[in-house]
């Protein structure tokens, strides 16, 4: 503690930095436990602005919450009861193009390598590669048998998240100003005009960055589906719209995209030309995507730099894992709001030097009087 430093206002600071720690502790060890509380929240996010006209046209916040989940819970079940028995055909055909391709390593790609790199690469190989190793092997099998036993409650936890979303968005939905009030009690008064104004901004821009993102990754997966309908795909609805909603993930989705494409069609065709078209498709999605999509659905004042977003992704997945990689993008959104705060402070500060008066040293410059 300086000296002239309030030992209350040190002790405050002390405590608000030990609960951030605490908070970002929790998350780190509770990730997969917050993942429906954290997706329920971005749902009731989105979904306040419309609840509350609602009210102001006279309707209770528990019926506008009520009939808002109605109407998604509708197109929900309207898109999926359009799209179910394409993708169910487009997922068993795609699920033999891999048993193809399994049949095809084995056959024919894996000989050529060995004949190409001149190392044999056959069962015989295999299997005295894995005697020499039997003690790393176990221990592989071990982990791979420990995965899979616990699978099946892998798989329940799942599927009571798929149940636990929608009742704890409803709750979070309807309580939601509630929530915020509680929020803004404990916010020191002299302080408050302050938070409000960056909570504000903030607003702005996580709510324009979530609603873009949402519309470009839809937009993405109807683009790359229509393409790869166009250049022949069979399972290009599936994979297109698999693109689209992995793109939530920066580079993800295209990448995955073209991977599972260019395998469908090189066992649906057997050619190389076909495979062109799908990069092709790819290629014109991303220019769709960096020239349209984003500019016109998220905008330009909220588009991050391509290193900054990887950067977030990959800090995010590495500290919080699944649940770092959803909150990487919109954390680093509001982010930006908050620095550019502080940017415009700093800029107007004396300690930068726009208002601090020159010192005597530069009063004069090569016997010169300094302009003033």
């Amino acid at each position: 503690m300086t000296a002239g430093e309030n030992p209350a206002g040190a002790l405050q600071r002390l405590y608000v930095l030990a609960a951030l720690v605490v908070a970002a502790y929790l998350l780190y060890r509770l990730g997969a436990v917050l993942t429906p509380f954290l997706i329920a929240g971005i749902l009731a996010y989105l979904g306040n602005p419309l609840v509350s006209r609602l009210q102001r046209w006279g309707l209770s916040r528990t019926v506008g919450t009520t009939l808002v989940f109605v109407l998604v819970l509708l197109v929900v079940a309207g898109i999926v009861t359009a799209l179910l028995p394409a993708i169910r055909h487009q997922a068993l055909l795609f699920l033999d193009y891999t048993r193809q391709y399994a049949e095809l390593l084995q056959r024919q790609i894996v000989p050529e390598l060995s004949a190409r790199l001149g190392i044999q690469l056959d069962s015989q190989t295999i299997t005295h590669y894995a005697s020499a190793n039997a003690q790393k092997l176990a221990d592989w099998l071990g982990k791979s048998l420990r995965i899979a036993v616990s699978s099946s409650s892998g798989i329940l936890a799942t599927l009571l998240d798929i149940v636990l979303i929608p009742v704890l968005g409803f709750y979070l939905l309807r309580d939601w100003p509630q929530l915020l009030e509680r929020i803004r009690e404990l916010i020191p008064r002299r302080r408050l005009p302050t938070v409000e104004l960056l909570a504000r901004d903030a607003n702005t821009m996580l709510m324009a960055f979530l609603r873009g993102q949402i519309l470009v990754m839809l937009a993405l997966g109807t683009s790359y589906a229509i393409g790869l309908s166009i250049v022949g795909l069979q399972t290009a609805i599936l994979i297109g719209l698999l693109a689209g909603f992995l793109s939530f993930v920066p580079y993800l989705g295209v990448i995955s995209g073209i991977s599972m494409a260019t395998l469908a069609m090189y066992i649906q065709t057997g050619a190389f030309l076909p495979m062109v078209g799908v990069w092709v498709v790819f290629g014109i999605g991303q220019i769709l995507e960096s020239m349209v999509y984003t500019p016109y659905l998220v905008g330009e004042r909220i588009g991050l730099h391509p290193v900054l977003v990887i950067f977030a992704v990959l800090a995010g997945g590495e500290l919080f894992g699944f649940v770092g990689l959803l909150l990487a993008l919109p954390v680093t959104a509001v982010l930006i709001a908050l620095l550019r705060h502080a940017q415009r402070w700093y800029l107007d500060s004396t300690w930068y030097g726009g208002h601090a008066p020159l010192p005597a040293a530069e009063e004069e410059v090569n016997g010169c009087p300094a302009k003033q």
